[in-house]
Formats: C-alpha cells, structure tokens, sequence
C-alpha cells in the first residue's frame, strides 16, 4: 500500500470520526430540554452570569429574560425533567468550559430522593431523564465521565436470560448514534439540521411558558422544622459538588422553587439547608415565602403542585430579583457588569420582547381558563379538581 493511499484512509477515518458526532447532534429526538442545551453552547463565550442546574421545575419558574431586562443579569438553566443529583458536578465542568459566572444556582428538589427512585418507575428501569443530561451534551471527555457516573450495571434492566437490555448497555451512552439512528429522516428537518454543532440560540434563553392551570391545595408542611437525613448517596454527591465549586473557586445558592411539598420531604430540605449553610452557602427555600411572593396555590401551578405557569413564573421571579438584589448585586457577589448595554446581548433583548408578547397572550389564556373551569387534571386528582372550582368562584 502507497503513502497516497494511507494518507486516503487517515483522512476518510478522520472525516467520518468528526462527521458521527455532528450527525449524532442532529438525530437526537428535538424538545425542551434539546433546545435548551443548544441554546446555552450557543451564548458566547464568558457572557453568563449565573447558571441554574436542576430538575424540571426550573425553566417554568425561572423567567430569565425578565431578570435579563430588569437587572441587566444574563442566568441561563441548565435543567432537565428529573435530573438525577449525580450530574451536576459534570454540569458545572461543562459550563466552565465556556463561561465564567459568577454564580451557580442548585435547585434542589431532586436531592431529597433516593437515586434508586429517581431511575426506577413504575413499568421498571427508566433511564430516559438520564439521558437528557448525557444526550444533550456535546461529546466530550467531560461527558464521559458523566456518563461513567450516571450509568452503572444496577441501574439496568435484564432480559429473561440475565442479559442487559441494549439500551441500557453504556456503549449506546457514550455513542447514542445506536439509539437515535432510525431517526435519520428528520435530517431535513430544519429544527434538527441546524443543531449539526450543537449551537443554536434559544428565543427565551432556556425559560419555556406555560398558559396550563392546575390547582393545588394550600399547605402549611413546609413550616415543619424537624431534619431528617438526606439519602446517603445524595449527600455524597453534594459533598463532591462542593468540592468542585471550591477546586474552581465558584460561589453557590441552593434553592427550592415552590411546589406541593410534603412533612417528611420538607424535613429532608431542612437537612439540605443546614448542610450547605454549614459550608457557607446561601439556602433558600422558596416555599417559606409564598406570601411575600403573592403566590396562589389555586391559580399560579400548571399541574397541581409541581411546576408554576408563566403567571407564577411572573411573581416568583420578581421575588427572586429583589432577593438576588439584596443578597448578590448589592454586595458584589453578582451583576459586575450590567448587559443591557451593548449589541453583544441583542439577543436578549429580543428574548425579553418575546417574553412580555407571552406573558400578556398566556395571561389572557389562563384567566380565560379559569372562568371556564379549563383545568389540568390527573387521574383520580379530586383535590386539584376542587381547588380548580374554589379558584373559579372568588
């Protein structure tokens, strides 16, 4: 064989190493959690603020073009829909590989729960919320590691014959070409083609609305003062977070958005809370505050109790302002550089444009929904039902 025709083969296994990826970013099934994704690797380098790792509650609560607009602040979410504990030291690497912020916010709903529950559901093994973290991060030695940490044989699922179900197997997570492959068609898609990179703005920087209503019941559990202990692995991963922060010289604030929280998880939360002020982190435990908010438990939820509608996004995040005002901008942990200013934040701008244009249309839709009894409902949810009536009649 000739050097000309070595030299072929090095360049087409070259060309095909680096086209498997791009492909691989396109074929990946679009949504929420995908645009997100992109839409962070998309912002230029060293202009976020502050960023919010979490759970699904997040980018439904969170308005960040309104705290872009009022404060001059860029945050960007970081989340997916039941995002295991575990994750977020990789999330931290990930976004340090772009971007300097000043601080790393941690919702911590999820870290209440054991790691087992997180994965299994109710038809067995579910590694599908695992997968929006490792699948929607670009290929990496980074991902790697993450997916090393998030999947392990336990957490697989096994055929009658003892063997592991391949799409449990963890060559399908370092390559999930395998999993994604037969949706080679949607390559013509637009919305798929032009993540070839992994980097497309997202119109609303990460915050997605809602117009859904889904009453809850009010409660008074998160009063409750008593500590239990988190799960054991979950504080194992907090304490290899705060390693990681403190490697990197990062400040931190863990958070909980409001939802429907139980007497025994609210004990949990005030573990949490005593375990990361301890360590000299600020803890704030949205739930303590509804009032000052101006929450409404029978108007301001989606789906009775887990995540806000863009009404209840509206309060918590003017909340939020004046709390990250007082405890961060103030004293100049936060906001060093007001972004309003200059055409390297247009898209922001428009962001919060298209922000005001939702809030007015969803505001319009969810008062039209109340008057009309239009409730989200599950099955067998009276309770949500009965509230949903209450909030129509006064």
């Amino acid at each position: 064989m000739s050097k000309k025709q070595i030299c072929k083969i090095i360049i087409f296994i070259a060309a095909v190493m680096w086209l498997i990826p791009h492909i691989t970013y396109c074929i990946r099934t679009n949504g929420d959690a995908k645009d997100r994704f992109v839409g962070f690797y998309a912002e230029k380098k060293n202009t976020i603020d502050a960023v919010v790792i979490g759970s699904s509650p997040v980018p439904y609560c969170i308005a960040t073009p309104r705290i872009y607009a009022e404060m001059g602040i860029t945050m960007y979410p970081l989340s997916t829909n039941m995002q295991r504990p575990v994750a977020a030291k990789y999330l931290v690497e990930e976004t340090l590989k772009t971007q300097d912020p000043d601080l790393f916010i941690f919702e911590m709903k999820m870290w209440k729960s054991e790691d087992e529950n997180l994965i299994n559901a109710d038809r067995g093994k579910n590694m599908g919320h695992t997968r929006e973290v490792t699948d929607n991060m670009k290929y990496s030695l980074n991902r790697i590691r993450a997916i090393s940490a998030m999947v392990k044989p336990e957490n697989a699922e096994y055929d009658d014959d003892g063997k592991m179900i391949a799409d449990y197997k963890p060559i399908n997570f370092y390559f999930d070409i395998f999993k994604y492959h037969s949706n080679w068609k949607t390559l013509i898609m637009w919305s798929q083609f032009r993540t070839f990179f992994y980097e497309y703005p997202d119109d609303l920087k990460g915050f997605t609305p809602s117009d859904m209503v889904g009453p809850a019941e009010k409660e008074n559990c998160h009063s409750v003062t008593d500590v239990e202990k988190m799960p054991p692995e979950q504080e194992e991963y907090l304490a290899d977070l705060i390693s990681c922060l403190r490697k990197h010289n990062k400040d931190a604030l863990f958070i909980i958005v409001p939802f429907t929280v139980s007497e025994e998880e609210q004990k949990k939360i005030n573990y949490i809370r005593d375990y990361v002020t301890e360590r000299g982190y600020n803890f704030l435990d949205m739930n303590q505050h509804l009032d000052e908010i101006g929450f409404d438990e029978a108007t301001d939820y989606k789906d009775g109790g887990t995540h806000v509608n863009i009404v209840g996004a509206d309060k918590v995040t003017a909340w939020f302002e004046e709390y990250l005002s007082e405890n961060y901008v103030q004293t100049g942990k936060l906001g060093k550089h007001d972004r309003r200013h200059g055409r390297s934040y247009n898209s922001w701008k428009k962001s919060y444009d298209l922000w005001i244009e939702e809030l007015s249309r969803d505001e319009d839709k969810i008062r039209e929904r109340i008057a009309n009894g239009d409730y989200w409902k599950l099955e067998g949810n009276e309770d949500a039902e009965d509230a949903g009536e209450a909030a129509a009649e006064g």
